[in-house]
């Protein structure tokens, strides 16, 4: 009994201390600092890791994305929905496809009700087509046979314009949320989804392509004292200095307060020129406080920047650009590091 009760508290403080290193490795990684919460969260995701909000978690990481504080605040440890959390976006992306296979299924319906319709039309007119030749004809019928023609015709017209119109809206809905799906709705720009498909389609086409990760510095201290309003609005006044300044270039949103820059058709100098040109605009600019004119400070970004080789995966590009973004971090701050 002694022996079994060891074995149980051995292998208890065991699990205890695993889930303690991968509670560690979990802040790390996400370059979290171990204060309380972010620690109390790290544990429920980790403690239960098939959970709500592990699925959210990891929704909203594929990819490669690090949490935010903010991210982390806006998942909290509810596992309710929340509006505009990954929970929430899929389950209304859920009920547009609901949607749309109802409407496809009784569209279905209608066709099927109307080749049974066309069916029997067919029928009734053959017989009566017989009938007549063996009478020798009848113009009352005739007109009946006519009258019962144009009246299915004129049904089945007003159900498939019906059907047209459903179809139209349903198109433009499907328009609205692919779009949606694959734009930041903070910044407007493109976010990582868009981000990396335009990289699939520039690598198959064999672009030349240079990949920028750039990222806020201290952004920590811009919400610590002033909010994470006016940190929204910083980071959308840096989504659009860098989309002003790298026009015919895709800028997105890859997630908290990291941007990505898509660079095609330019060699590593020259895309380097054009990022130092977006980060000495953002860092010329004097932000002030909307409300009180008072001055924010000054904002300026870090960035990593690197080249895809012929046939590298997106992946292993970006791991590259951001570990080139940690060191210009690291290095200083506002300044780009290259390959």
């Amino acid at each position: 009994m002694v022996a079994a009760k060891a074995v149980r508290m051995a292998s208890g403080s065991q699990a205890a201390r695993s889930l303690y290193d991968r509670i560690g490795e979990f802040l790390i990684d996400q370059r979290l600092d171990p204060d309380p919460a972010n620690y109390a969260f790290a544990y429920q995701l980790l403690a239960n890791p098939d959970g709500p909000l592990a699925r959210a978690v990891h929704v909203l990481t594929d990819g490669g994305v690090r949490l935010t504080r903010r991210d982390i605040e806006a998942l909290g440890c509810d596992t309710q929905p929340v509006a505009g959390t990954p929970t929430a976006v899929i389950e209304k992306a859920q009920g547009l496809v609901a949607q749309t296979q109802m409407q496809v299924e009784g569209f279905q319906d209608m066709v099927t009700a109307m080749r049974a319709e066309t069916k029997d039309f067919g029928r009734d007119l053959a017989a009566s087509a017989q009938a007549m030749r063996s009478s020798g004809g009848d113009d009352l019928e005739i007109s009946r046979i006519t009258a019962t023609m144009l009246e299915r015709v004129r049904n089945a017209e007003a159900r498939l314009e019906t059907a047209n119109r459903e179809a139209s809206e349903l198109r433009t809905k499907l328009e609205e949320a692919r779009d949606n799906a694959r734009r930041d709705p903070l910044t407007g720009l493109p976010n990582r989804r868009a981000f990396e498909e335009a990289y699939a389609a520039q690598a198959s086409a064999g672009a030349r392509i240079c990949m920028a990760v750039c990222d806020v510095d201290h952004f920590k201290s811009v919400n610590d004292r002033f909010g994470h309003v006016v940190g929204d609005r910083v980071l959308k006044a840096l989504g659009e200095a860098l989309s002003d300044t790298c026009k015919s270039h895709l800028v997105a949103r890859y997630g908290g307060e990291e941007f990505v820059v898509l660079f095609t058709g330019l060699d590593l100098r020259a895309a380097r020129e054009v990022l130092d040109r977006a980060r000495l605009a953002v860092s010329a600019k004097r932000y002030r406080l909307r409300e009180t004119d008072a001055p924010l400070g000054e904002i300026t970004f870090s960035a990593g920047l690197s080249p895809a080789a012929q046939g590298e995966v997106f992946g292993t590009v970006f791991h590259r650009a951001d570990q080139l973004c940690y060191a210009a971090k690291n290095g200083g701050r506002n300044c780009i590091r290259i390959d």
